[in-house]
């Protein structure tokens, strides 16, 4: 087929994008949400953690076996379409009952009312996601089409980070409403209302041939459970190859570190630099996650891809987490009350961290798949692609339970309008000091990666000239 018949229009690019766009916006925006479970419900610590942890370790069991109902669905609308528009209209409506709190109820009925229905949210995620995603994969068969196609798709999405901690401003802005778990109640209704809306348009504006006469297997309960054996077998055959390992575990130590102290971002800002006054904190914690993500969009991955082609993948890698750890370090100095800007001149250097990580590894996962296909025989995009995924919703599942840890260590208690002083120095130090942390394990862990270039074009020859025989 050529590569004109593979072109995809910019209109199906951006239905696409739209999707991703939704599927951006739910997770950043319960980034948001959540802080007014400890600030204005009086979560304690742990509470906050199984409320984290607990759904999406329920999400990374259903990803796979959504992915496999998919894979062998039959029906004239394709396989995705009909899950990707099913899956956005549980979410949507999950996500509008999940954020229903209120403060007259009591701490024990808020907590397990906001558990199930988190479970529930985190069901259409994954019938929405899994389709979703693959439905990209399967727009094109041209190796530098799909990466149009996801080019456009991230762009779009990145926005979602853009444009969710604006939220902090109108939750806490009093001329908006009154408390934030009254602007919380409502803003989930437009948030799970428009975007829902929004992962609904690839369902709709993107065809797919009819999978009726296609030799799928049967959707039974007994091939369902069959395939989790299967998975657990690719699973623990694709961690025999040593480079994927050491990717996937690098990412699991940068994100990971990464999450788990993300959302004490706000309290910082607020309990730190404006003695616990959120509506003094204004514009503050909202600047920290649009301007970062602006960085990570428009200077960061252009950088990260530049310092790979000059200087290679692993060096390229080594010396962004190395720059991320600069802005860590930098952080803990330009977080200074009543100078609140200072913190900006260290997003630069802090948002090396993620925005280098995954513009890299997911480059580098495709040369251990090639090293895969020439190992085994098999070329198993699904396989590690859906196991490095995994990898990542797994660390974000730790990453909640770990917060919430902290939070209790330190001594953080979200009933107090001030602080103790202990309990900021902590948050202080485990803001800065555990990515560091994570870090330098992921760079000793890829200390001796060794699939260079040269090795990726041996590959590559050789499995050309195996399909050339």
């Amino acid at each position: 087929m050529s590569a004109i018949a593979n072109k995809v229009s910019l209109g199906k690019k951006i239905a696409f994008g739209v999707g991703m766009l939704a599927n951006q916006m739910f997770p950043a925006v319960i980034g948001i949400f959540i802080v007014v479970l400890v600030k204005d419900l009086g979560f304690p610590g742990w509470m906050w953690g199984v409320v984290s942890l607990a759904p999406r370790i329920f999400d990374a069991i259903t990803d796979p076996i959504m992915g496999y109902i998919s894979d062998n669905t039959k029906s004239r609308y394709g396989r995705r379409r009909q899950y990707v528009f099913i899956g956005a209209i549980i979410m949507g409506i999950a996500f509008v009952i999940m954020w229903q709190l209120f403060r007259e109820n009591s701490l024990d009925f808020s907590f397990w009312y906001f558990l199930f229905t988190s479970f529930l949210f985190y069901l259409g995620l994954t019938i929405f996601s899994v389709p979703y995603v693959a439905m990209g994969y399967e727009m094109s068969d041209d190796f530098h089409e799909r990466t149009s196609i996801m080019a456009v798709a991230q762009w779009i999405g990145q926005w979602a980070w853009v444009i969710a901690p604006w939220f902090w401003v109108i939750m806490y802005d009093q001329e908006w409403y009154a408390t934030a778990d009254i602007a919380v109640r409502e803003l989930a209704i437009w948030v799970g209302v428009i975007f829902a809306i929004c992962a609904m348009v690839p369902a709709i504006f993107i065809k797919s041939k009819s999978t009726v006469n296609q030799n799928y297997s049967a959707l039974t309960i007994k091939n369902i459970g069959g395939s989790l054996k299967e998975i657990g077998n690719n699973f623990v055959e694709a961690f025999k190859s040593v480079p994927f390992k050491k990717l996937c575990f690098a990412t699991f130590f940068v994100f990971n570190a990464f999450n788990t102290v993300a959302s004490f971002t706000f309290f910082i800002i607020v309990y730190y630099l404006f003695n616990g006054d959120a509506a003094a904190a204004g514009i503050w914690p909202t600047l920290f996650g649009s301007v970062g993500a602006l960085v990570t969009t428009f200077i960061v991955i252009p950088i990260v891809a530049k310092m790979s082609k000059a200087l290679g993948k692993k060096k390229a890698f080594m010396l962004s987490q190395g720059i991320s750890i600069a802005g860590y370090i930098m952080l803990w100095f330009l977080f200074i009350p009543g100078k609140p800007y200072m913190f900006l001149f260290a997003l630069p250097f802090f948002s090396f961290g993620i925005g280098g990580l995954f513009t890299l590894m997911m480059s580098m996962t495709a040369d251990v798949i090639d090293l895969d296909e020439l190992q085994t025989g098999k070329r198993r995009e699904g396989v590690f692609g859906a196991i490095y995924w995994w990898m990542v919703k797994f660390g974000f599942g730790i990453a909640g339970g770990l917060s919430g840890l902290i939070l209790t260590i330190i001594g953080f208690d979200s009933l107090l309008e001030v602080q103790p002083e202990g309990a900021i120095t902590g948050l202080r130090l485990f803001f800065s000091g555990f990515p560091i942390v994570g870090t330098l394990a992921a760079m000793y862990i890829m200390r001796n990666y060794d699939l260079s270039e040269t090795r990726a074009n041996e590959i590559r020859a050789e499995l050309e000239k195996r399909k050339s025989n």
